[in-house]
């Protein structure tokens, strides 16, 4: 690794941080957070402006937060402001069924009270999350931004890991942290591989406004090109709808004028919310599974996307990001209270080790489900349908469905847990 001649080694070395973070979007401004908590300093890099990261533009886009994400939230400082604009799931109805089917029977039915906790999940709107994360990260006194501001070059060894930015400026720390995405720059220079495939599936993303109020209910469609999700906004009358079909579809439907987009959208929510309109834009992204073969490299660990990039079947992409968050803050607070170096391979092996088993595991669940679900095989549906009844009818089964889905089950990291760490 290239370390400029003449640096001190790791311990006498000058640091301008603890970890650096790179990545604006939501799991770079989350980590900063939760590392912050820990009493860490973090330097967050961001490519994008900060006006445009603040810009509360309604654009129809929502995240599913469970109940554990909403616990990270809080120990971070941020859910007492999102919170009052969030919307409860009370319901989740999942259905199968074809374009232009009406009413049909619910394969199943989980109402909140399945779990002791509360609702096991909560919609945000991207406009409502994103500026309060970045909020907080500039009200945070162990936290300095730097946007805009790209990468051009890292260098990670002994000594610690050095970044040079477009900026001019060149920072270092014990350890580099990849927020950059599914494509993530740093894993790549990094030489991690990764593992995947493509579905030949797009997502389509938007939000409609509509006659009937969803009560919080919110359903999940299996129609042949994909899952078809209807997010309940919050004021009774919005929802968020993030569906997948067959990639030449989907640019058919995206290039459509608005009248025509909304009549494909009716025809594939079933009626159960009345006529609607569309509000927003309309967003189309490729969609395939990618996981990294290494969560981390020397100097390096990655988190979400960076790490993971799953179907979003299941809504669980984000809620994936903030548990790795919670998880790295908690084993670094951990190796700096005990006087190791934050950025040694041994520290970093403990993230892995705590997080990539769930990450893989839930990455390939979610992609056999959208497999078996993308189908219009009568055999199959036969199937697959009546596994799914037999699977929920009885009440332990729904209530650990929806523990899974609230992310409350398994070996959790403190703050997952509303603890500090």
């Amino acid at each position: 690794m290239d370390i400029r001649p003449g640096r001190r080694n790791y311990r006498g070395m000058t640091q301008d941080a603890d970890a650096l973070i790179v990545g604006g979007g939501l799991n770079g401004p989350a980590t900063a957070l939760a590392l912050a908590g820990a009493e860490l300093r973090v330097a967050l890099i961001d490519a994008a402006e900060p006006d445009v990261r603040m810009d509360p533009g309604f654009d129809g886009r929502a995240y599913n937060l469970g109940l554990a994400s909403r616990r990270f939230l809080t120990v971070v400082g941020v859910w007492d402001e999102i919170g009052p604009q969030s919307q409860p799931v009370r319901e989740v109805v999942l259905e199968d069924a074809r374009p232009g089917e009406r009413a049909v029977a619910a394969l199943a039915h989980f109402d909140h009270d399945e779990i002791d906790e509360g609702p096991a999940a909560q919609i945000v709107e991207d406009r409502v999350l994103r500026p309060a994360l970045l909020r907080a990260c500039q009200a945070h006194p162990r936290i300095a931004i730097h946007a805009p501001a790209t990468v051009l070059a890292t260098r990670r060894d002994d000594a610690g890991a050095e970044a040079d930015l477009s900026t001019g400026e060149t920072l270092r720390a014990p350890l580099l942290i990849a927020c950059d995405g599914r494509d993530s720059p740093l894993a790549r220079a990094a030489g991690i591989r990764r593992t995947g495939w493509g579905y030949d599936q797009t997502g389509l993303v938007c939000a409609v406004e509509h006659e009937k109020d969803h009560q919080g209910v919110a359903r999940q469609r299996f129609l042949p090109g994909g899952p078809f999700a209807v997010l309940p906004l919050p004021g009774g009358r919005r929802s968020s709808l993030v569906w997948t079909e067959r990639t030449a579809e989907a640019r058919r439907i995206h290039a459509l004028p608005d009248a025509d987009y909304r009549a494909e959208v009716e025809a594939r929510m079933g009626g159960a919310l009345g006529a609607v309109t569309l509000a927003g834009k309309r967003w189309m992204y490729p969609l395939k599974l990618s996981v990294a073969q290494s969560w981390i490299a020397p100097r390096l660990a990655l988190v979400g996307d960076a790490a993971h990039a799953v179907h979003p079947i299941a809504g669980q992409g984000l809620n994936l990001g903030l548990r790795d968050a919670a998880a790295l803050a908690e084993v670094l607070a951990e190796a700096k209270r005990r006087g190791e170096d934050i950025g040694a391979s041994l520290v970093l092996e403990r993230y892995q080790t705590w997080r990539r088993f769930d990450g893989v595991s839930l990455a390939l669940g979610m992609d056999a489900v959208n497999r078996l679900f993308s189908s219009d095989d009568p055999a199959l549906r036969l199937i697959r349908d009546a596994g799914v009844r037999l699977a929920t009818a009885l009440r332990p089964a729904r209530r650990a469905f929806m523990r899974e889905a609230a992310g409350v089950s398994g070996d959790l990291p403190k703050m997952l847990r509303g603890e500090r760490v």
